[in-house]
């Protein structure tokens, strides 16, 4: 039969033999499907799953039936370290100025992921698939799960979910959505998780790579990936007031005259404020996480990815520009008014 052969045969004995009293649910590929979004084909396919509980306990409801580290070693079906350092896919998109969680929740609520903060602003939705296979090396991956961290001020962070899979994803968002933007902005990130890692972290080049992948994990990720693409939105915004600014100094410089109307004058100080507000009160983008607050693991890869994405140097040249703005609008604002 060859070893290979012999080891899965002794495997599917193994698995035969368990008593029917297993805590694996009782789950047709059907009734799977049933948690997925609904146009979502193919949602099987070859990422490694990933802790599904932030202390470390793994997805595999029973992790002796689905090949425990001494039995995978027994049978020299424990991958080597380079195959443990898959790539998870991370994608951030800011696709709307607000999302009702509550509503979203209660239409989603098989996949929520119960919160371990009292933070409110955002939600976890967990999508999990079934797999069994076995190949000609190892045992495979017996469980995909998949990840979107949706928050309420517009941005949805997508873990472990393909290209061809992310639409029907954005539409479970959409349908909660209000002030969709005619175009969303989109960032790409990775994830590996490298389990014999000595440290909790390491940076790498579009990668972090992480001992542990954990649910806390992904709320820190989500957090500072969610809050950077946000933060995309706004320093556009302000960058096309700068813009529009720049153009009317360019016809002063001309005509010698400013001939913006006071109703146009007042929605530009309404937007210039609006935008600093959003950024610091509904993006909270200087809202410590709590789960950072709580454990040193998390701090560290908050902050590392807060530096990665160089948060703090990005809002800093979007209130100078804010600033710019402000003083352009004071001053043509009492120039109007004088008028």
């Amino acid at each position: 039969m060859g070893r290979w052969g012999a080891a899965a045969s002794l495997l599917f004995n193994h698995i035969a033999r368990k008593p029917s009293s297993s805590t694996l649910p009782n789950i047709s590929h059907r009734s799977v499907r049933q948690f997925y979004p609904s146009n979502q084909g193919v949602y099987l396919f070859g990422f490694r799953s990933f802790s599904a509980l932030p202390s470390r306990v793994s997805v595999y409801s029973n992790e002796i039936e689905y090949g425990s580290h001494d039995f995978a070693s027994i049978y020299d079906f424990e991958p080597k370290e380079d195959e443990e350092i898959g790539k998870i896919p991370v994608k951030a998109y800011f696709l709307c100025t607000s999302i009702d969680l509550k509503s979203m929740q209660s239409e989603n609520l098989i996949n929520v992921v119960p919160p371990t903060s009292r933070s409110t602003n955002y939600i976890v939705l967990r999508y999990c698939g079934f797999p069994s296979e076995i190949t000609a090396l190892r045992v495979k991956d017996y469980i995909k799960c998949q990840y979107m961290v949706v928050f309420q001020y517009g941005s949805a962070v997508l873990f472990n979910i393909e290209d061809h899979e992310v639409e029907s994803f954005l539409e479970i968002v959409r349908r909660h959505a209000s002030g969709l933007l005619p175009e969303m902005r989109k960032d790409d990130y990775a994830i590996k998780e490298k389990p014999l890692l000595v440290e909790d972290m390491q940076g790498g080049a579009d990668y972090i790579v992480l001992k542990t992948l954990d649910t806390d994990s992904i709320r820190i990720m989500g957090s500072v990936l969610g809050q950077s693409i946000a933060l995309d939105y706004f320093v556009s915004q302000v960058d096309g007031m700068v813009e529009e600014f720049a153009g009317i100094n360019r016809a002063m410089e001309k005509t010698g005259t400013f001939t913006m109307d006071r109703k146009k004058l007042l929605q530009l100080v309404g937007k210039a404020n609006s935008n600093l507000a959003d950024v610091i009160l509904k993006v909270g983008l200087f809202e410590r996480s709590e789960i950072a607050w709580r454990d040193a693991k998390y701090a560290q890869i908050y902050e590392y990815l807060r530096e990665e994405y160089e948060v703090t140097q990005r809002f800093g040249n979007l209130d100078f520009k804010l600033k710019f703005v402000e003083v352009f609008l004071e001053l043509k604002g009492l120039k109007a008014h004088d008028n």
